[in-house]
């Protein structure tokens, strides 16, 4: 079976460098789950106005679908911030599928949220978004790195814990 890996953790955390470099690393393919938003949801986030569940649903199952019809391994940047969210993409996916948790503070999130340009989901979202924030648990194939180091330290570290669950 295909690997498939969804990078996951809220705005700001560095999902989509993590996910370029551990898709380097592994030889797989890379997809930017903000780029499978419809254009609603973009506009909406671009006003500063959170998602709900029901805005979210269509955007997960195009994650999903996108791992589903990869042939190679395949890593996505998706937030999937419940379990439900993490669920439904599984579902669509119709294989395993493995989280990759950036954890991080609000201060190292809100810090890197500031600086970073053009991006359409701006910082006073950040807020929303650890409170929707169910982090996965032990019961769900994840592998966990603090994004307070640098980014090939965190890949390291994703490498590292994918090695582990493979054994």
């Amino acid at each position: 079976m295909t690997a498939a890996y969804v990078v996951m953790g809220v705005s700001g955390c560095g999902k989509s460098k993590i996910g370029q470099g551990l898709a380097k690393a592994i030889s797989a393919r890379f997809f930017d789950g903000d780029d499978l938003h419809p254009a609603e949801n973009i506009a909406k986030m671009s006003r500063g106005e959170p998602l709900n569940d029901d805005d979210r649903g269509p955007w997960l199952d195009k994650v999903g679908e996108q791992l589903a019809m990869s042939s190679e391994p395949t890593v996505i940047a998706c937030s999937a911030l419940k379990r439900i969210y993490r669920e439904r993409i599984r579902d669509k996916a119709g294989k395993p599928v493995t989280f990759l948790y950036l954890e991080g503070t609000h201060e190292v999130l809100s810090e890197r949220m500031k600086h970073r340009d053009g991006h359409f989901m701006p910082a006073a979202l950040l807020d929303s978004q650890l409170a929707t924030l169910e982090p996965p648990g032990e019961s769900e194939d994840t592998v966990k790195a603090s994004i307070d180091q640098t980014p090939d330290q965190v890949v390291a570290e994703m490498l590292e814990g994918i090695r582990r669950k493979q054994q």
